[in-house]
């Protein structure tokens, strides 16, 4: 077999990561476009929106530590095939939650408050368990995808790789707005999208499990010529022993990193699941239009996250020692990005504000690639559990952002403003937030390995 087969074989591992990044946000960022006519519908505030967003988060990390170690222990494999088909079915199932109004005309009898609580809290009780599940099954993705790169690429490839998968996710959440919108206007129903995106992993799920091998050796077709060419790729092993929780917890990278990204996720989950609404509802935009402005918010951070790539990987080839690079990468793009918020509350125009919110989209996830090498290099045989901890460590910035925006929004209409009023302020918050990750960078240092005193860290 010809070295061009080789690549064929090696480009179908990264083919099928992606499509697994992008299926993973399509799902994700579905219910942010779908939010309003589910909200109306429903009968749902903007609080509890937050919380029913805020639910997947918490559940996704929850379980990422758990889900990554399963990869460490017993291969990606079957944890992805697991992982993917368990979020398929309640993507799905958030389709299937309705108000049921018919239950006045059917009591008959007794405290009439009864009915009025389950029409009143019934749907939502119903979307945070639907939600809260489907988000312990999209954990772990991530932790196990880190691990499959790191079996089949080798170190000065990892950055393009890592960065084409975080270009396909936030691809797959710049499309959801638009084809959600696309969908409930031609169809009527905010209902259909969540089937359609459903079934789509379910596809995925099965090709993968087909397709796939964890070890480059169990490939059918493998030569010794193409194994010979990958044994340096295969850093990634199974990891049996004990996790050195001793050395993690107390590690300073571990912090850092981990605040990073909680600082970095506060942001994203504005752009992925608040801005359509702020659109719709403070910007007076149509279904359509807002779905295709979020969409170029997200198409964004794809930009910046391909790019991100291929600077991690010049990086990895020309300054192996770049400490310096790395933080001043990291600060100064979380910088601007910040500085890019804060512009978009000044312009009048929707599309110049969205325009401004794509560069804050694209800088803040220009860093991302980065950030992954920088925790590979620090996680030693541990990659799996250790990206897990690392990446569940955004969640409290994710579900802080999730449910401060629905919060705030409430709380301003309370005091009543409307309009831009009642949304614009908030977006302060968020460039305060990002220009703390920015100080975050500037302490990291990826030569200090995670696991050990001793440990070396990996190239």
């Amino acid at each position: 077999m010809t070295a061009p087969s080789l690549w064929r074989t090696r480009d179908g591992v990264w083919l099928f990561l992606c499509a697994l990044s992008f299926i993973l946000y399509l799902d994700r960022v579905c219910i942010s476009q779908a939010a309003v006519p589910m909200s109306i519908e429903l009968g749902l505030t903007n609080t509890q929106m937050g919380v029913i967003f805020a639910a997947f988060t918490l559940a996704y990390g929850l379980f990422e530590v758990p889900t990554g170690r399963w990869g460490d222990r017993y291969g990606s494999r079957g944890v992805l095939t697991r992982i993917v088909v368990w979020w398929s079915v309640f993507t799905i199932l958030t389709a299937c939650v309705w108000r049921f109004d018919g239950l006045r005309s059917l009591w008959t009898g007794g405290d009439s408050r009864t009915v009025e609580r389950l029409l009143v809290y019934g749907p939502f009780v119903t979307l945070v368990i639907i939600r809260f599940l489907f988000g312990a099954g999209e954990a772990g993705a991530y932790p196990n995808t880190a691990r499959v790169v790191s079996r089949w690429f080798p170190p000065q490839e990892r950055g393009r790789v890592q960065g084409a998968i975080i270009t396909y996710a936030l691809v797959g959440g710049a499309v959801a707005p638009a084809a959600v919108a696309y969908l409930i206007e031609a169809f009527k129903s905010w209902r259909l999208p969540f089937v359609v995106f459903g079934l789509t992993g379910m596809v995925w799920a099965a090709a993968f499990y087909w397709w796939y091998r964890d070890d480059p050796s169990e490939k059918p077709g493998m030569t010794a010529a193409e194994l010979a060419a990958l044994r340096h790729a295969a850093t990634a092993g199974p990891a049996h022993e004990p996790i050195p929780w001793r050395w993690v917890l107390v590690n300073r990278n571990v912090w850092l990193l981990g605040l990073t990204q909680t600082c970095g996720a506060f942001a994203s989950y504005l752009y992925m699941f608040w801005f359509p609404s702020y659109l719709q509802r403070g910007r007076e935009l149509s279904q359509w239009e807002a779905g295709s402005l979020a969409s170029l918010v997200l198409a964004g951070g794809a930009a910046g996250a391909l790019g991100g790539g291929y600077v991690a990987d010049w990086m990895a080839r020309c300054l192996p020692e770049g400490i310096w690079s790395r933080r001043l990468l990291g600060c100064g793009v979380m910088l601007v990005a910040a500085a890019a918020i804060l512009v978009s509350v000044h312009v009048d125009s929707p599309v110049g504000a969205t325009l401004c919110a794509a560069c804050a989209s694209l800088f803040a996830q220009s860093q991302q690639a980065t950030w992954w090498n920088v925790t590979r290099q620090i996680s030693g045989p541990h990659l799996g559990s250790l990206f897990g901890l690392l990446n569940s460590l955004g969640v409290p910035g994710a579900m802080g952002s999730q449910l401060f925006m629905g919060r705030f929004a409430d709380w301003r209409q309370a005091q009543g403003f409307t309009g831009r009023a009642q949304w614009d302020p908030a977006f302060y918050v968020y460039a305060a937030v990002l220009a703390a990750g920015a100080c975050c960078w500037l302490l990291l240092d990826p030569r200090r390995s995670a696991v050990g005193p001793h440990a070396e860290p990996q190239q």
